[in-house]
């Protein structure tokens, strides 16, 4: 996997749904931005290196938000280093406060480390990568903290998890609160008015058509409204993803009792689908093996969703 320049020195990595894409600043003291995950760590250093960045003279790294798959390297970068770290003031209390339920670590059982934050964003501040100057806009709803980072005069948006091209970041309602999907709005609508020439997501590959995308993340959140349980069938759907990648694959047998044992599991069965745990399990479940998101072998099962 090779780096795409899209600034001068400036690379943006495109990963999988394990891993969020990220950023690379390449000069004497490196900048990056997102670490993605922490159980690729290595596969992370080797992707950043072959575009000649030695992790142990980063000077900055700048988060889109608190998320495991966003933070994962932060920590073991910022020992070798001694990097500041940066993000939106509500992740930096979250990081300050070791909160691992308002980053989804503990809701999710995600393997995370928590590092020191040095320095807080507001809405409308600006940060320097090399020299690029990217303007930071809050953009709340599928992460309290989570923002988004434009470049004016190159039309170029960095939209982390609030804008994707076909699908949309999960909706966690327990964590985020009943207000998320109006947040989420929100944040779109402040997007419209942007002059974008090309959006470089979260996850996902680097796409054109601002306006379309907002249009269609609108229309879906729209739809959440109508009827709430498609926001829980997307929830269980992504992470039942997200587990199968973090746990490397699980025993076909006990995938489902370990899933009972998690908060995110039970809870979002509670609030959206009255309960029917292994009803619904096995018809996401059924789905996934149709449709081949999800594969059968030697008394496993393994997603193909690329990590």
């Amino acid at each position: 996997m090779s780096g795409v320049e899209i600034l001068p020195d400036l690379f943006f990595f495109q990963r999988g749904y394990l891993n969020g894409n990220h950023f690379v600043y390449r000069n004497e003291e490196p900048i990056l931005i997102d670490t993605a995950y922490k159980a690729d760590f290595e596969i992370t250093e080797r992707i950043i290196a072959r575009v000649g960045v030695d992790l142990g003279r980063v000077r900055l790294i700048v988060n889109t938000h608190c998320h495991c798959d966003h933070v994962g390297g932060n920590r073991t970068i910022q020992e070798r280093s001694g990097c500041d770290i940066a993000m939106h003031k509500i992740g930096k209390h979250f990081i300050d406060t070791r909160d691992d339920w308002a980053t989804w670590w503990r809701y999710y059982v995600q393997e995370a480390d928590f590092f020191t934050c040095t320095q807080a964003f507001e809405d409308g501040d600006s940060i320097s990568v090399g020299p690029h100057e990217f303007q930071v806009i809050y953009t709340p709803g599928h992460s309290a903290d989570g923002i988004v980072l434009y470049h004016r005069e190159a039309k170029i948006l960095l939209s982390s998890d609030t804008l994707w091209e076909h699908d949309m970041a999960a909706l966690t309602m327990r964590v985020e609160g009943s207000r998320a999907v109006f947040s989420l709005l929100e944040s779109l609508e402040r997007l419209r008015g942007l002059d974008v020439r090309m959006i470089y997501p979260g996850h996902g590959a680097p796409f054109t058509g601002l306006d379309a995308a907002v249009r269609k993340a609108v229309r879906r959140l729209e739809g959440y409204l109508e009827d709430g349980t498609r926001i829980g069938d997307d929830q269980l759907k992504k992470i039942i993803v997200y587990t199968l990648m973090m746990k490397r694959g699980a025993n076909e047998e006990t995938f489902f009792d370990y899933l009972m044992t998690t908060p995110w599991f039970v809870e979002t069965i509670d609030l959206y689908f009255r309960k029917e745990y292994r009803t619904k399990y096995d018809h996401i479940m059924k789905g996934f093996l149709r449709k081949g998101i999800v594969k059968r072998e030697h008394g496993r099962v393994f997603t193909t969703v690329t990590p």
